[in-house]
């Protein structure tokens, strides 16, 4: 059986671009020297019996950011943080109790730009063993898995639309039972199935 993580490392050494919650809005203009604050979110992927799976939460429905969406753990780096790594590994923690220790980082995708004006790093992480999920009060309402395999293979993904700020907005998703997984998660994602599937 191929190793998943070797598979994910060679990925990592492809080349792909940044990615931005309007790449598939092209009539969106985004405003000159915006200033993006920088992020870091944790892609955690922990071994459940033979099967990879990506550990993923939802937030809660009382935040007034992304309210209910499926989502990494993660967070602005805060200036304590070394950089947006260790501020994924700190939210990591925070967010639903992942130890930090448990955590081998197998590397980084490209920037994501989000409408809420961050540039987000996400961080492909090995978690080795299982640990008590504590999901964080007021933020987190459910953390949950989802088979590697399922969210980077590109016949998963669909693009979809809603109206948005009087205009309709386009986006990836990638469904899995009933989590509604959209938006900059989706995008992520997407952007690891394209590097797992380039040959």
């Amino acid at each position: 059986m191929a190793d998943p993580f070797l598979a994910l490392e060679r990925a990592l050494t492809r080349q792909t671009g940044t990615s931005s919650d309007f790449d598939l809005n092209p009539d969106v203009v985004m405003p000159e020297g915006r200033k993006l604050r920088p992020a870091g979110v944790l892609v955690p992927i922990q071994m459940l019996g033979d099967v990879p799976h990506v550990i993923l939460t939802k937030r809660s429905s009382h935040l007034k950011h992304h309210p209910g969406q499926i989502a990494f753990p993660g967070g602005k780096q805060d200036k304590d943080d070394a950089d947006v790594i260790a501020a994924a590994l700190r939210e990591a923690r925070e967010e639903i109790g992942l130890p930090t220790e448990l955590v081998d980082v197998i590397g980084t995708l490209p920037t994501h730009e989000t409408v809420t004006s961050f540039s987000m790093t996400p961080v492909l992480g090995r978690v080795r063993d299982v640990f008590d999920v504590n999901p964080e009060p007021g933020e987190v309402e459910e953390v949950f898995s989802v088979p590697l395999s399922h969210v980077t293979n590109p016949a998963f993904f669909s693009i979809q639309s809603r109206r948005w700020q009087g205009r309709r907005r386009y986006y990836y998703t990638v469904p899995f039972g009933p989590y509604y997984i959209w938006g900059a998660t989706a995008r992520i994602l997407r952007g690891l199935a394209e590097r797992v599937h380039t040959q």
